[in-house]
Formats: structure tokens, C-alpha cells, sequence
């Protein structure tokens, strides 16, 4: 039984409710949404405590501030390991502000904060992991600390699963050591425009299921009437498929666990359930 060990970004989500989105130059009246926990990395690890039945580690880097010790605390409470989230002492935490307007409609501006620093400590403890051990990987953070991190990690014996979402051109040495490289159908396209080329690739498709390789799953139907949102699905998939892979699960076994998880995951709002912070 492996550790699931996800390196990603932490963000606050700040949440306004708006009758409409104002126009460039205007002021509107809004009502407080809520703060949430968020970030691909957040979600991710959220998702694999979910799913997994061993240890859950976050690596990540918050600010010295008060949103930082909250979503720290909220890791602790999800059986997480957050003894390596790192603090920056001049970077806030990073914060998501999300505008939502009466027909569902958001608009989001995302300030990276500390989730943006390079940090060597976080690369220090992925080279710690071992043998059936999985490094899970997301790109709303310091791309260099991710591509650093990968190596020391397949370098100690781990299996590196790299999602490339937000989608950026990592070396071609990180793209050819993951086993998967997860994408989506947006991030397969802009993929198959470059001249990276994964050794394992995982495509997701949304309500039309998932391939990795000769492996595939359907989709899982969700009925209409049961529907959240469909925010977070993707970093529920990955969470869920990085516990299953750290269990000793075949691709096809992780495939339908990752599979299972993203149809969940669209049933409440939000990315994570029970996120207020």
C-alpha cells in the first residue's frame, strides 16, 4: 500500500453573488457568496482522502496568513498530511475571486500568490517517496518546482501521475517519465500541437467517460435532477485514480474508480463538498 502525495495549489475561493456581471467601468450591488477551499491541488488531495485507504500528503506553499492556516486546518480535518504545505512570508495565500450572477453564470480572476514561488523544500520531500508510492502533479503552481519534483520522485522509485491542467508545455523528460499524463479533451488537442509526446496518456471525456491506452471506461449517468455543477470533476478523477494506482490497482480497476469518483463529484456545487472555510 502506497501513499498518495499530491503536489498542487491551494486557493481560497471568494465568493460574490451578483444579479448580473457589471460592465467594464460599472459598479453592482452583490451579496457574499461564502469562501471556499479550492485549487486543483486542494481538490485533488481532498478527493484522494475520499478515496484512498492509506496516507494522503499535500505539498504545497500558502501565505503566512490567516486563509492559509484555515485551509491548512481544513487538510488536517480530511485525514490529510499537511506537514510539508510551506509558508511564504511575503505571498498571500493564493485566492480565487468568483463573481456568480442570477443564471449561474461566474466569471473568476485567479491570483496565484504563493502557489506561484518556487520552492525547493516541496522537491526535497517528493524525492523521499518510494516504491509504490504515487506523486500526483497539477500546473497551477511554479511549473519548474512541478518538472523538479516529478524527476526526484521517479528518480526514488515513485510513479509520477502528471495532470496537465491548467495546460503548459513541461520538458520532455517530465512528460516522458509520467505513467499517466492525464489530460482533457481541450488539453489533448493543444497536446497533440506540440511536440511532447507521453509515453502513458489518459484522456478524459467529460460525461463520455475516459481511455487510457487500450483501457477505457463509459461514462456514468447522472440524471439531470441530480446535478450540481460539474466544477471540480476533473480534480475528483485524478484524486480518486492516484489512490487507486497507489493501492496496486490495474489501469482498468483505476480507470473505473477515477471514473466512479468524477460522476460524484458532479452531484454538489462546488469542487470539494463541504468546502466553506
Amino acid at each position: 500500500m502506497g501513499r498518495v502525495v499530491v503536489l498542487g495549489s491551494l486557493n481560497v475561493d471568494v465568493v460574490t453573488l451578483v444579479e448580473r456581471h457589471p460592465h467594464p467601468g460599472e459598479t453592482v450591488l452583490g451579496r457574499a457568496g461564502g469562501r471556499f477551499a479550492g485549487g486543483k491541488g486542494g481538490n485533488q488531495a481532498a478527493a484522494a482522502a475520499r478515496a484512498a485507504t492509506g496516507e494522503v500528503q499535500m505539498l504545497a506553499r500558502v501565505g503566512a496568513d490567516e486563509a492559509g492556516a484555515a485551509y491548512v486546518e481544513r487538510l488536517r480535518s480530511l485525514g490529510v498530511d499537511a506537514s510539508s504545505v510551506s509558508s511564504s512570508p511575503t505571498a498571500p495565500t493564493g485566492t480565487a475571486l468568483i463573481t456568480v450572477d442570477d443564471e449561474g453564470e461566474n466569471s473568476i480572476i485567479v491570483i496565484a500568490g504563493a502557489n506561484g514561488e518556487r520552492d525547493r523544500s516541496l522537491v526535497e520531500e517528493a524525492g523521499r517517496l518510494g516504491s509504490g508510492d504515487v506523486l500526483l502533479c497539477s500546473l497551477e503552481v511554479d511549473l519548474a518546482t512541478v518538472a523538479d519534483a516529478a524527476r526526484a520522485a521517479h528518480a526514488a522509485g515513485a510513479r509520477v501521475v502528471i495532470n496537465l491542467a491548467p495546460y503548459a508545455a513541461l520538458p520532455p523528460d517530465v512528460i516522458a517519465l509520467a505513467d499517466p499524463v492525464v489530460v482533457n479533451e481541450t488539453e489533448m488537442a493543444l497536446l497533440a500541437d506540440s511536440d511532447l509526446l507521453p509515453e502513458s496518456l489518459l484522456v478524459t471525456f467529460g460525461a463520455a467517460g475516459a481511455r487510457w491506452g487500450t483501457h477505457g471506461v463509459d461514462g456514468i449517468p447522472v440524471a439531470s435532477r441530480d446535478l450540481g455543477d460539474t466544477v471540480g470533476a476533473g480534480d475528483a478523477f485524478c484524486g480518486a485514480l492516484a489512490a487507486a494506482l497507489a493501492s496496486g490497482a490495474d489501469r482498468q480497476t483505476a480507470l473505473e474508480a477515477a471514473n466512479a469518483a468524477g460522476a460524484a463529484a458532479v452531484r454538489w456545487v462546488g469542487a470539494q463538498p463541504d468546502a466553506a472555510l
